[in-house]
């Protein structure tokens, strides 16, 4: 956004600025510089948000003016991670360059306050739903008292829906009951439960079972599994023989250090079928130091008409790698290749404290390839979803290739233990390389769409 009340202002660079040229107009907080800290910083900087400190006020922000400064112009704040030269986002948070120039000028002028008349309409926020009010709020079966200290622990709640006919949600929220406790979480949809199987029947039990789950869930993966990190040249794409990509049930939605709800496009719309179940996976990460207690739920936005189709999601990811000690880049890849022509609406990169970049190639079937997004300095920190403006049409027979690094060395200052040699698991001190997508099918004709209902 270019600000009106820079409109008498000349150019200004920052060598102008360090070569001591005077601006011909004085900058000043409330007239100027609020309204950037409004739109761009509010939703985390204010009291009750995730930041440490509230921004909202002259008196809140003036004795950080040069963290500000700083932390603007070397583009730490506002998060935004993804390479300027890939992709076109709808959610870029990144500040124009008249906006930096704003908060620059105001710090290198002195910080002063201005005018307290000039000050635009603080925000308002409250703790409720930040989607709205649900249609439908779920939450895990009952209070979990969350003894002191020991490991983070993942644990699994199933709550059945016991619908009688679909429901199409058009956001969701996972809300902690405790935020002091919980890390993250996790909703799952999972397939209404099916009649036993007769148990002479043979198990269909993956290759990879004695190596990957344990009570149905991958947790960890065991030292001696086989090694695999260039999973892109395997013909499963860095999932063992019979663990496929999770596709179009998964991941209903995330609760993620600095990650937004899900409000999925309008017209598109995330399908639980009747008679589903939701499968809760909840991090709780014991840094109190006094016993907590939470209440994890879950809240949905209905559509309040069937969608144009529903809205899917691939999640792909490399199990099998391993990251030696000390290790300061090493590269792990995963592939993926689409059975059908898909358009693209988001990205997400996931690792933990040793994930250092990311990378999304897409290579088509004439052999083009092209980069989807780039994450040079990945942050564990902030599990941002990367929305585009416009869908990016895939065709059928496309390969996506993701590559990414972690660096295991003592140069690593979030490195839990760079002694230790890591495989895939499901605490943060140990590793995750995933992908996340969100897709439509390209438009299908009246009669084709109707059968969404």
């Amino acid at each position: 956004m270019r600000l009106s009340t820079l409109a008498l202002l000349p150019a200004l660079s920052p060598l102008a600025l360090a070569a001591g040229d005077v601006p011909s107009r004085e900058v000043t907080f409330a007239r100027d510089v609020a309204s950037i800290v409004y739109k761009h910083c509010a939703g985390c900087h204010r009291t009750g948000g995730i930041a440490p400190m509230s921004l909202l006020s002259f008196k809140d922000a003036r004795p950080w003016a040069k963290s500000i400064r700083e932390a603007v112009v070397t583009r730490q704040m506002p998060p935004w991670h993804a390479d300027a030269r890939y992709g076109d986002f709808l959610n870029d948070a990144r500040l124009s360059e008249t906006e930096l120039d704003t908060i620059r000028l105001w710090v290198d002028q002195g910080a002063r306050e201005g005018n307290p008349a000039d000050l635009p309409s603080a925000p308002v926020f409250n703790d409720d739903w930040r989607i709205g009010k649900p249609d439908l709020i779920i939450p895990i079966p009952e209070e979990q008292r969350i003894a002191a200290g020991g490991p983070d622990e993942y644990l699994y709640f199933t709550v059945p829906t016991h619908y009688d006919h679909d429901l199409w949600v058009q956001a969701v929220e996972l809300r902690p009951g405790n935020r002091r406790v919980v890390h993250h979480a996790h909703v799952y949809l999972k397939a209404p439960e099916s009649p036993a199987k007769d148990p002479a029947q043979p198990k269909n039990e993956s290759p990879s079972a004695k190596y990957l789950y344990q009570d149905g869930h991958v947790h960890h993966i065991v030292p001696d599994a086989p090694v695999i990190n260039d999973g892109c040249g395997t013909p499963d794409g860095g999932y063992w023989p019979g663990v496929k990509p999770k596709g179009e049930g998964g991941m209903l939605g995330s609760y993620l250090p600095g990650r937004e709800p899900d409000v999925f496009p309008e017209g598109y719309a995330r399908k639980i079928p009747a008679g589903a179940i939701l499968e809760f996976q909840v991090h709780y990460s014991k840094t109190t130091g006094r016993p907590e207690t939470d209440r994890t739920s879950v809240g949905f936005i209905l559509a309040k008409e069937p969608p144009r189709q529903p809205l899917r999601r691939v999640d792909v990811s490399n199990y099998f790698f391993r990251i030696p000690p000390g290790a300061s880049d090493q590269e792990v890849t995963a592939c993926y290749t689409f059975d059908r022509d898909v358009n693209l609406l988001s990205y997400v990169a996931h690792m933990h404290y040793r994930g250092k970049d990311m990378r999304f190639d897409l290579v088509r079937p004439d052999g083009r390839r092209e980069t989807l997004i780039s994450i040079p300095h990945y942050n564990f920190n902030w599990q941002t979803v990367y929305r585009l403006r416009t869908a990016v049409p895939v065709e059928k027979g496309s390969q996506l290739r993701i590559t990414a690094h972690f660096d295991n060395s003592p140069n690593n200052k979030f490195n839990p233990d760079p002694s230790k040699t890591i495989r895939w698991g499901e605490p943060s001190n140990e590793e995750m390389m995933d992908g996340w997508l969100e897709y439509v099918l390209p438009e299908t004709s009246p009669t084709e769409r109707a059968s969404v209902r």
